[in-house]
């Protein structure tokens, strides 16, 4: 989650694992013509960049044909030639078959025996047109340049709207909506998660189909990774630019500030509830790589030391509801959820600066530490029981 977002979309697009499943193959065949002579590559977009698997030199006819082994998970390739790309997803041992005519042949093809990659021909040529829209506001002599920035910022939300609806939410779990999250204009992403919400929910979206549909893929746990980076940037961002308000009487009151979320079964907790005992306060994302190991020690605590009073009050802030509730339907201890993700407002009351975070709190309702200062939980906890 330290990682740039330029890093990130590089890294986006990267290999799943090239072991073949029951060593069967797909195949990518077709003709480009007026292309003689010239070398076609073909690549996997991979970790550090594309990778090439295979070349051929292009005879009159334009042919060629190239077979790599299958992955367990939709993966991304390209044919290019010089500066020319078409991308493709492949995502069994499917037969895809192209037709491309040379120069251009990124704007000029014709593909059958996919779903997923048709829809990535539409979303090229979409993003090849909004390019030339862009193009044509530069160098506009009728426009003044803030009016021409107005009508560059309405024209890229019209496509986002587009995209975001008819291919991205419509099938999160495909291919294409994958593909569609890395488009670019120029050298920027048009889906920004580090400064756009909505944008970082779209990631999310996609990323919580992935893990349904291709559980444990890398490609989903990075786009979770670029999901809760963009909404922690969000929340940084929106702490500076706005004054919160604490109603320090509460605070005099109970010694910690009040919160009060729904939990896994729709029913408001507090956590001023729990006085009389000792209370864990625990801020939380499932979706992240650690939150298992996570889980386990905090279950090992808890059943060592509920009997003795020890309770936790778990703050998620995962964006997909659905998947909260399935990974907290078997917890003990009191689970609450955030809509508002790491954009809540007790990310900044709180003053946590990195997620997952707790706090110790003792039977008087007094905020004793933080993680911080915590060397050992076990013994700090055993010292307040």
């Amino acid at each position: 989650m330290k990682k740039s977002i330029q890093s990130m979309a590089l890294t986006a697009l990267t290999v799943l694992g090239l072991t073949a499943c029951n060593n069967q193959k797909f195949q990518v065949e077709g003709t480009v013509e007026g292309a003689q002579d010239s070398i076609l590559y073909f690549e996997n977009v991979g970790l550090n960049g594309p990778v090439a698997l295979d070349s051929v030199k292009l005879g009159a006819d334009g042919s060629f044909s190239f077979s790599e082994p299958a992955t367990e998970a939709p993966e991304f390739y390209r044919l290019r030639i010089g500066d020319q790309i078409i991308n493709v997803s492949i995502d069994s041992t499917e037969t895809v078959s192209i037709k491309a005519q040379y120069p251009n042949m990124a704007a000029r093809y014709e593909i059958e025996g996919s779903d997923n990659c048709a829809k990535i021909r539409e979303l090229a040529l979409k993003q090849i047109a909004l390019q030339n829209q862009t193009i044509a506001l530069q160098q506009s002599t009728t426009l003044t340049p803030s009016e021409a920035r107005d009508s560059l910022s309405k024209l890229i939300d019209a496509y986002k709207k587009d995209v975001k609806e008819n291919y991205i939410y419509k099938a999160p779990n495909k291919a294409y909506a994958y593909f569609a999250l890395f488009q670019t204009l120029g050298p920027w992403l048009i889906f920004n998660p580090d400064g756009d919400r909505d944008d970082s929910r779209a990631f999310a979206a996609v990323a919580t189909s992935w893990d349904t549909y291709y559980p444990g893929a890398e490609r989903g746990e990075n786009l979770h990774n670029i999901a809760l980076k963009g909404m922690n940037t969000q929340r940084i961002m929106s702490a500076k630019n706005q004054v919160r308000e604490i109603d320090t009487s509460r605070v005099k009151e109970a010694g910690i500030i009040d919160i009060t979320l729904p939990d896994n079964k729709g029913k408001n907790r507090s956590l001023t509830e729990l006085k009389g005992q000792v209370v864990l306060l625990d801020f939380h994302v499932f979706a992240v790589d650690e939150s298992p190991k996570r889980i386990l020690m905090m279950r090992e605590l808890y059943n060592k030391y509920h009997a003795q009073g020890l309770e936790i009050y778990q703050v998620s802030l995962d964006p997909n509801e659905h998947f909260w509730k399935q990974q907290t339907a078997s917890l003990p201890w009191i689970s609450v959820r955030d809509e508002d993700g790491l954009n809540s407002r007790w990310l900044t009351v709180y003053n946590i600066q990195n997620v997952p975070d707790y706090f110790l709190i003792d039977r008087g309702n007094n905020l004793v530490k933080r993680s911080a200062q915590i060397k050992d939980i076990e013994t700090e906890v055993r010292a307040l029981l």
